[in-house]
């Protein structure tokens, strides 16, 4: 059972056992991402509006951890940056990746209208597609070895808690997320709510079934000006959790302690979630 109660789809596992190199990346994008879902017609509005009055300028340098076959959150960042890091564990994401940006395909123009419609900083913009080729530079990286202090603005979509079923872990992807920004920094981030696991081409990965407690309890300490949106909806892209949650805020101005990075232990070491450089 999940910290909440409810079964659980996979056993519990770390980060290392899962088979993130044999990752369905096309599959899953086809599944979650070659149209523009309820879910993320929600989401992106308030994604937009946050960036947007966060008077951020255009030559700032941006990082989304865990992109996998999402490129919307770093298209969230085009209007700012003068480059945006996609940090990428998978190899079949990364190649993935590496593809889709260079040959930009028309299901995108949804999702960068919904961001076009929110905000004037993106409409400005005339063909998103060309400048995200141009500042993304696609990088084949752990979350758990990211640096302090380097990144100026940031996104991590459906990844601490997707990538293992170990809380302590899931625990540490957020910190070091946000520890990896410069204090000040802003910052969107999502979560999928206790959700159980998640199966891709016939793999079935495991999630930590995080709450809108533990994600509060989790940036405590690391992160200010919080904000948390639940979004729900009927339709949702499969069986087993029950909403999402966008989290946006900024990089509080301190620095961590080794060996004690907020909320390693505070939400405990037993639960389960959904991704590793994957997502949803």
């Amino acid at each position: 059972m999940s910290a909440t109660g409810k079964a659980s789809l996979v056993p519990a596992v770390n980060n290392a056992e899962c088979p993130w190199d044999l990752f369905d990346s096309e599959s899953y994008q086809q599944r979650n991402y070659a149209t523009l879902h309820e879910l993320d017609q929600i989401i992106i509005p308030k994604l937009a509006g946050f960036f947007a009055k966060q008077n951020l300028g255009s030559d700032l340098e941006a990082i989304d951890v865990g992109p996998g076959t999402n490129l919307y959150p770093a298209m969230s960042m085009l209007p700012f940056t003068k480059s945006i890091t996609l940090l990428e564990y998978s190899s079949t994401n990364i190649a993935w990746l590496e593809d889709e940006i260079g040959n930009y395909r028309e299901s995108w123009n949804a999702f960068w209208r919904a961001l076009a419609d929110s905000s004037d900083h993106y409409g400005a913009i005339a063909d998103p597609g060309v400048l995200l080729k141009k500042v993304a530079d696609v990088q084949k990286g752990s979350i758990f070895d990211l640096k302090e202090g380097r990144w100026d603005l940031g996104t991590m979509f459906f990844v601490a808690e997707s990538i293992t079923g170990m809380r302590d872990e899931c625990a540490k992807a957020t910190t070091r997320f946000v520890r990896s920004l410069k204090p000040g920094a802003p910052f969107a981030a999502t979560f999928m709510e206790n959700s159980r696991g998640y199966v891709v081409g016939g793999h079935t990965f495991p999630a930590v079934a995080v709450t809108e407690a533990d994600v509060r309890t989790l940036l405590r300490g690391v992160a200010g000006d919080i904000e948390l949106h639940h979004i729900r909806s009927p339709h949702l892209f499969r069986h087993g959790y029950d909403g999402m949650m966008l989290v946006t805020g900024v990089r509080s101005d301190t620095r961590s302690e080794p060996s004690r990075e907020p909320g390693w232990t505070t939400i405990g070491r037993t639960g389960r979630r959904d991704r590793q450089h994957a997502a949803r």
